[in-house]
């Protein structure tokens, strides 16, 4: 039987080469499990790989070829499967999240990325890179931007997102900036597009006080959970430690204000920041 063909890198990379997986695989006769021993993943962790969830690493696919005898296939079709226009620690979550049922997410700083306006991004990757030019600028913004069409889609993915009161009263670009901010992410609440809370001041400790937190749930694959540091990202996929990470989530939400009373908090923070900025 012929060997499987190199991969279009005009298709999708990451699935094709995920189904391929899993026909070398089956054709090894490997479970998951036994395919992971030698790579020393769990059996989920190649699941992720098969459905497209995960990208397949260089060091991993020189492995797979070498216990699948596949001649090489995998580590030749992995750099195109690895090409992405996000950084490196945060690609593989940002192709997770374009397949993603469910995304749940924590942010203590900042209005997550699906959520931005173009002038807060771009606001945010200035300040981050003050040197940059006006093209680096521009590209990350457009591709901040681009994800965000996630939610064009009137009902899927399910957005949850618990914004800490500090990323209201951050002023992110100055006060028409973040008016416009909190009015599109108050807006998306009002569609119903998202479901919105906020941490507030007064709650005190709370369960994620280290830092910001997504998970991921996804239709035919194990739930992911995504940690982002200071240009730096983990996506873990360890199932005890998701579960621990979905605890840490259901008490951030309990700790938050309504929905409710979320909507009319961030409502009225952009209105004074619109007043502000009319004001002589």
């Amino acid at each position: 039987m012929p060997g499987p063909k190199d991969l279009d890198p005009s298709s999708s990379p990451r699935a094709l080469l995920g189904a391929e997986l899993r026909h070398a695989r089956e054709k090894a006769g490997l479970t998951q499990e036994e395919l992971g021993r030698p790579l020393f993943v769990s059996g989920s962790f190649i699941g992720q790989l098969e459905s497209g969830t995960r990208r397949m690493q260089p060091e991993y696919a020189g492995q797979i070829d070498e216990i699948l005898g596949t001649d090489g296939f995998f580590q030749r079709n992995c750099r195109v499967s690895c090409k992405s226009r996000y950084p490196d620690h945060f690609a593989e979550a940002a192709e997770a999240e374009a397949i993603a049922t469910t995304i749940k997410e924590y942010a203590p700083l900042l209005i997550p990325g699906l959520l931005q306006t173009e002038a807060y991004a771009r606001a945010v990757f200035r300040a981050y890179q003050p040197t940059a030019t006006e093209d680096v600028i521009d590209e990350l913004v457009e591709a901040r931007l681009d994800r965000a069409h996630l939610l064009d889609d009137p009902t899927k993915p399910l957005l949850w997102a618990v914004l800490d009161e500090a990323v209201l009263r951050r002023r992110v670009g100055g006060a028409p900036v973040m008016a416009t901010a909190l009015r599109h992410v108050a807006g998306l609440a009002r569609q119903r597009r998202i479901i919105v809370q906020v941490m507030p001041f007064e709650a005190g400790a709370h369960a994620s006080l280290n830092g910001s937190l997504k998970l991921m749930s996804f239709t035919d694959a194990p739930p992911l959970a995504y940690l982002q540091g200071l240009g730096s990202g983990q996506l873990q996929d360890d199932p005890a430690t998701v579960t621990s990470h979905e605890l840490t989530y259901d008490l951030i939400r309990a700790c938050a204000l309504s929905p409710e009373t979320s909507l009319a908090l961030i409502s009225s923070v952009a209105e004074d920041y619109a007043h502000e900025d009319q004001q002589p």
